[in-house]
């Protein structure tokens, strides 16, 4: 590390006379020797003492960088180890255009899956879940929450809503939750998704092994079955820095609405 660690160093004395604050350059100097492979996946960093002496800076202006990096994922922290340049993630692409599980979907990858369970039970329902669902306020519902993971991974925390007529009993749930609907006829055909931005909270973070306050990906998707009965309500976290969702859009034909 010593050789980069000289050169991330040249790079922010030849731009000190920038007018940038000194803590963003030394983020970028770090982000830039990250990107070019002066230092890789793994390979820890002098530590704040040493980085300040070599780049005749302070602490504080050093600690600065370094945290901003760490939040935006391209430096980790592992207390009493010191700082280390993050893991690369091999980001993954799903499909919006087809309704298909984590299991089938990561399979299909030829990724290893499991799932570590957070909740399975039966609990009263909540406002969003009485109207979304359909339910009465004397009514229960099923919920199952997993930390999805691929390849040692985890990439997603899904939390799903069930009403108890189509999964009386959660804990009979084995790998897939699409499985399990499928043996007893209530397997959905079709979801309407909504996506939306979101920075990571403490207890999501962690069970994702990445930085509060990340960005992560918020998915709410309502399912139906064939007859348009609402079947599944689900809201999932995904890692932002680990999946890409991805649509396929076909300009409309002639006499179409929506035509330009």
């Amino acid at each position: 590390m010593s050789e980069a660690a000289d050169q991330i160093f040249a790079a922010l004395r030849q731009s000190s006379q920038s007018g940038a604050p000194l803590y963003l350059q030394l983020r970028k100097s770090i982000e830039d020797a990250v990107k070019r492979g002066l230092i890789g996946p793994g390979d820890a960093l002098p530590s704040e003492r040493d980085i300040a002496s070599k780049a005749d800076i302070s602490r504080v202006t050093v600690r600065k960088a370094v945290q901003d990096l760490v939040k935006g994922g391209i430096l980790v922290q592992r207390h009493g180890s010191g700082t280390f340049v993050a893991p690369r993630m091999e980001r993954v692409e799903q499909s919006l255009s087809m309704l298909t599980s984590f299991t089938e979907d990561m399979a299909r990858r030829g990724m290893a899956v499991r799932s570590a369970w957070l909740d399975r039970g039966l609990y009263p329902p909540s406002p969003d879940e009485m109207m979304v669902l359909g339910l009465a306020s004397n009514e229960l519902v099923a919920r199952v929450a997993r930390l999805r993971i691929a390849n040692d991974t985890p990439l997603a925390i899904e939390r799903a809503s069930l009403s108890t007529s189509v999964l009386p009993d959660p804990a009979a749930i084995g790998s897939s939750l699409y499985a399990a609907l499928e043996k007893t006829g209530n397997r959905p055909v079709r979801a309407v998704q909504r996506i939306s931005a979101t920075n990571l909270g403490d207890g999501d973070a962690h069970l994702l092994e990445v930085p509060p306050g990340i960005a992560g990906l918020h998915i709410e998707r309502i399912s139906y079955l064939a007859s348009g009965k609402v079947i599944e309500f689900t809201r999932s976290i995904y890692r932002g820095d680990a999946y890409d969702f991805v649509a396929e859009l076909r300009l409309s034909g002639p006499g179409e609405e929506g035509r330009p």
